[in-house]
């Protein structure tokens, strides 16, 4: 399970009414009332670089606050720059902005402060972009061929990378998976505490398991030694593996087999779900299975599934593969 090492509130934290105080109370709200560990962390990262914007404004008070303080606060953000020079993308701009209605949603909730500054903040409007590439199939056993599964570590790289494509999981949920959420009978994973801290139930495919279970039978023993784990995938320390491990070796895999597509895991989860509309599934199956809790971020993968698209054109468009010109078509031109 992923840890974040807990970063001091800016500000004076003695004075009851202060900015800092209110923010430890806020945090400490969201952890008795069983919000994420990622979200509360989140919240503590983006709501402490608030509080000192405010510092330098000589703002230590909650109720000092203004719709007009909100307001030159998102105008920061959208001028602000990263040490690489690049500016905060809409998607980090408004997650930042909700974290900081959210807070003051509660404080007024809470009657900690008379009026709350945020209400008629509007939110940037966000491009609506298409998810990274995916991977062909002929692209995604590329990858898989690259791995030398004679060897412990490679044996257990097939297995986490099929259960990927097979799946479509986060790479935060197959790091969590646990030998108890294997049931091999009905051909499932139990997802417990994924993305919202849902958990939920999906299809895994009789390659992938067969790959799990070669792993189980010789890699996982000598990775464990005489340590006692829970955990399904795991270090040559026997420790759980941590999502950016993750990232790094499928991206190591993907560049060896010479496909220059950006992304990591996710990039099999986004191959898996394309590669399931290409092959007639069910949009609402596809939703359950990448545990969307709604329907429109599932949809976008509609828009890449180009192979569909690109087969109903041919065989309903008049200029396409069906209507090609025969001999006897007059080729002319126009004189432009």
């Amino acid at each position: 399970m992923r840890t974040h090492q807990r970063q001091p509130i800016p500000g004076d934290t003695s004075d009851p009414q202060s900015l800092a105080t209110m923010l430890h109370r806020y945090l400490v709200w969201m952890e008795t009332h069983h919000f994420a560990a990622d979200t509360v962390y989140v919240r503590r990262t983006t709501l402490s670089m608030f509080l000192r914007w405010c510092a330098k404004r000589e703002v230590h008070q909650a109720a000092e606050v203004t719709r007009s303080m909100v307001e030159r606060y998102q105008r920061h953000l959208f001028y602000y720059r990263k040490r690489n020079g690049c500016p905060l993308s809409l998607t980090s701009q408004s997650h930042w902005l909700i974290s900081l209605r959210c807070w003051f949603t509660w404080l007024t909730r809470e009657r900690l402060i008379p009026m709350n500054p945020t209400t008629e903040m509007q939110l940037p409007q966000e491009e609506k972009r298409l998810p990274r590439h995916s991977l062909t199939e002929s692209e995604a056993e590329a990858v898989l061929d690259q791995i030398n599964v004679e060897t412990i570590f490679g044996l257990r790289d097939r297995a986490m990378l099929e259960t990927l494509y097979s799946t479509g999981i986060r790479r935060r949920e197959l790091g969590r998976l646990e030998m108890a959420d294997i049931d091999r009978e009905r051909e499932t994973l139990m997802i417990r505490s994924g993305k919202g801290r849902k958990d939920r139930v999906v299809p895994i495919g009789e390659r992938a398991l067969a790959w799990i279970d070669k792993y189980l039978a010789r890699s996982r023993p000598e990775l464990l030694s005489n340590q006692r784990s829970r955990v399904l995938f795991v270090t040559k320390t026997g420790r759980p593996m941590h999502p950016n491990q993750l990232s790094m070796l499928v991206r190591r895999y993907i560049e060896r087999a010479g496909i220059a597509k950006p992304g990591g895991c996710h990039l099999f989860r986004h191959s898996a779900a394309t590669l399931m509309l290409e092959g007639d599934a069910d949009i609402r199956y596809i939703q359950a299975m990448l545990g969307h809790a709604s329907l429109n971020t599932t949809e976008i993968y509609t828009h890449v599934s180009i192979d569909k698209l690109r087969e109903v054109h041919a065989r309903t468009h008049p200029t396409g593969s069906r209507h090609k010109p025969d001999g006897n078509d007059r080729a002319g031109g126009t004189g432009v």
